[in-house]
């Protein structure tokens, strides 16, 4: 490791890595707008579709996402309105609803899948399979430093 005597700019890797997740979002979303689909909206189906052995309530998929109650309920609005989610009767729970990805919202997930790799393949152009697996291992790492120091932040405050 390199100290930040020896590292000739210590914050280049983060701004890097900032513009880099920016405008990989900025151009993700460019493609997903003839879609009718927001970033947003997009993160709650991947989300569900991630646990689709599993139908998540509307208060376990806000836990998972770290957003608020309000925010997501907005979220599902206009997925269920869009014909993208399916909302079911909680059996136990009749306030509750379980939510799960429609055909329609799997069909556009498939869609965003072949989108991302096709955009995924431009934005690697150049690079090596060598180089790759640096970037993938590097990236890594510094993952999971930052989860080690997100959970010391958790328990000390």
């Amino acid at each position: 490791m390199l100290s930040d005597t020896e590292n000739k700019n210590p914050l280049r890797h983060g701004y890097l890595l900032h513009d880099v997740s920016r405008l990989r979002r900025t151009v993700f979303d460019q493609h997903m707008k003839p879609r009718g689909i927001t970033r947003s909206q997009w993160w709650v189906l991947t989300n569900l579709a991630r646990h689709k052995d599993k139908e998540l309530t509307q208060v376990e998929l806000a836990r998972l996402l770290d957003v608020g109650k309000v925010t997501i309920g907005g979220l599902l609005d206009r997925l269920d309105e869009n014909g993208f989610i399916v909302r079911t009767a909680h059996q136990s729970d009749r306030r509750s609803k379980r939510i799960a990805v429609s055909k329609k919202g799997r069909k556009l997930l498939d869609e965003i899948e072949s989108m991302a790799l096709e955009l995924n393949n431009e934005s690697m152009q150049g690079v090596t399979e060598e180089q790759y697996d640096t970037l993938v291992e590097v990236l890594s790492i510094i993952k999971k430093n930052l989860m080690a120091m997100d959970s010391s932040q958790a328990k000390g405050s």
